[in-house]
Order: C-alpha cells, then sequence, then structure tokens
C-alpha cells in the first residue's frame, strides 16, 4: 500500500511517500480502508519529535481519517464489513490502510463524505469537551477564542456560537477572521493590527466568562487579562510554539481559574453527555467542519508543512482515497 513515511525526525520535508506492507491486524482491531485523512499540529510535532510522547521512526504520521471498513479480527463486535467510519489514533493515518482498536471507531455521519467525516474528530471534539465540561460555558456567555481560524479555534467558534455564547473570535489574519464571522462570532479581532489587551477591552468591555487558548506565546497573557471575576482560561494547546509565562497575581486578583485541557480529565458521564450532544450537532447539519485545503496523499509533507507555518483556515485534509 502506498503511505507517507516519516523515515527520521526532521522538518515536514522529510516525509516521503513509499510503498509499505499494510499494517498487520491485531486482536480487537478492524482495518479499514482510509478514504481522507486530517491533518493536525501534533503531526506536526510527532515528525519532528517535539511532541510529549516519542514515536520511533521510521513511522506513517496522522492521526485522524475516516474510509471504510474493509476487514475485522475474529470476536470484534460493534462494526460489519462496509461500515462508514471515522477514527483517530496517535499515528499510522496517512496511509491508503489502517488498522485499529474498535474503541478508536465512531460510525460516520450519513450526510458527511470522508473528507468532512475525517474532519469532524479531533478538533471538534477536543473543543466541544473543552467548552463544555473545563469552561463551562452557558447561554449568554462571553467566550473569547484565540487561534480563532485554526482547526480547533474555528471548531470552538462554531460550536460556541452554536449552543448560545457570544464569541469574540482572535486570529492573525482577515481570511481566518472572515471564516470565524461566517459561522457566527460576534466580534473580529486582528491581533497583529494593535494592543490585543486594548482590542479585548472593546470587545469585552465588562469581561469574558472564559478563554479559550488553543496558541499559547504573547496571546495569552492578554487574553487571561480579559476575564471577569471568577472567570475559567482554558488552556489547550501551544501551537505558537512558544509557552506563555502567566503572571500569578493575576489569578489572584480575578479570583480566575486557569485550566488544562485533556480528554481523559472529563468526568465519563460528561464525556458520554458530550459526544451525544456533538454527534446530534454535525448530524443535524447544526455544524458542519470548515475544510480549508485539500492535498492528495502524495504531497503529505506539503500538507504538514501548510499546518506547521500556522497557514490553515479550519482543517487541512489529505485526500487518500
Amino acid at each position: 500500500m502506498r503511505a507517507a513515511v516519516c523515515p527520521r525526525y526532521g522538518p515536514p520535508e522529510v516525509v516521503r511517500i513509499e510503498d509499505v506492507p499494510p499494517p498487520a491486524l491485531g486482536t480487537g482491531q478492524v482495518r479499514v480502508r482510509v478514504g481522507a485523512a486530517a491533518v493536525n499540529f501534533p503531526d506536526v510535532l510527532l515528525v519532528a519529535d517535539k511532541y510529549q510522547v516519542n514515536v520511533p521512526a521510521p513511522f506513517v504520521p496522522g492521526s485522524e481519517f475516516a474510509g471504510v471498513v474493509t476487514e475485522i479480527a475474529d470476536g470484534v463486535t460493534g462494526f460489519a464489513i462496509g461500515d462508514r467510519v471515522v477514527g483517530t489514533g496517535m499515528y499510522g493515518a496517512f496511509a491508503e490502510q489502517v488498522c485499529v482498536d474498535t474503541a478508536t471507531l465512531r460510525p460516520a455521519v450519513d450526510r458527511h463524505d470522508d473528507r468532512v467525516a475525517a474532519a469532524s474528530g479531533v478538533a471538534h471534539r477536543t473543543a466541544f469537551h473543552a467548552l463544555r465540561s473545563t469552561a463551562r460555558i452557558c447561554p449568554g456567555d462571553d467566550v473569547v477564542v484565540l487561534g480563532a481560524g485554526g482547526g480547533v479555534g474555528l471548531a470552538a467558534v462554531q460550536l460556541a456560537v452554536a449552543v448560545g455564547a457570544r464569541v469574540t473570535a482572535v486570529a492573525s489574519s482577515p481570511e481566518k477572521l472572515d471564516a470565524a464571522a461566517r459561522y457566527g462570532a460576534h466580534h473580529l479581532v486582528d491581533h497583529k493590527a494593535g494592543p490585543l489587551r486594548a482590542a479585548l477591552r472593546d470587545a469585552v468591555p465588562h469581561g469574558a466568562h472564559a478563554v479559550i487558548d488553543p496558541v499559547g506565546g504573547e496571546l495569552s497573557e492578554p487574553a487571561l487579562r480579559t476575564l471577569r471575576r471568577g472567570g475559567r482560561f482554558v488552556t489547550i494547546g501551544f501551537a505558537s510554539g512558544v509557552i506563555p509565562r502567566i503572571p500569578l497575581n493575576l489569578v489572584l486578583v480575578k479570583g480566575a481559574q486557569i485550566v488544562g485541557f485533556q480528554f481523559r480529565d472529563v468526568a465519563p458521564e460528561e464525556f458520554a453527555r458530550n459526544e451525544s450532544e456533538l454527534t446530534q450537532m454535525l448530524a443535524s447539519g447544526a455544524v458542519t467542519p470548515h475544510i480549508g485545503a485539500v492535498y492528495p496523499l502524495a504531497e503529505a509533507a506539503a500538507a504538514l508543512r501548510h499546518v506547521a507555518e500556522g497557514r490553515a483556515v479550519g482543517k487541512v485534509v489529505l485526500d487518500v482515497g
């Protein structure tokens, strides 16, 4: 089968297309013929060996995919050959076939083709669980979303609007802000156009109930200062490549909470509730992933570079099938 292979750690350009043996089907697994795969920032970090976990090279990158089940291990239930599915894993998705545990799979939404289905997993699930269970937003809340044009950021804009929040979208270009506006952002802030703190004070004069931050770097502190008393600052990642240093006096004075988001910290009953609500939103068309760029599998390195440079608007997808 054809696959994008990371033969050694380095920049996206080290990834090359090779013919490799199909992965072996393990106990409790199914084999999926991949139709499309989404590119996420952690994929870039894994290739560079800068993620919090290490995957030994050589390996096939890719953590999010959609396709059709073609083989099922003995004893596996809940899936049948021919089922359309979406799935996630640490790596392996940038290939024509992938073998994964059934726990990482779920049925694809009927209305979604493979590209949209592949783009509907990691970013939207991250954003929705962070909004519902970590930020605990309610209808009418003011929410500031940093990196609002990227995968997680734009998903957070869509989903926060869908649950009735007022969203201030912060991004680095008119193109990204246009996308945020298209999905219902109430205020748009280009953080390259001037001081972010002043712009947020104008947009949310009474303070935000929550900040969603997948970016880090120099944007975090002025966004934290925007919180009203008792607000929540949710840190999801550091796409800027810089981990911010936060003055703790701000937390004390504001009575604010700074909370890191990880799936494993969501209580089981809340996790089930969130997954059900998100699935309903996607199935009804209330929320649809925004695909800003599509590359063929042969250009996997270019797709990774697109994400690495922060040029992605919404999701970047590899057309594998």
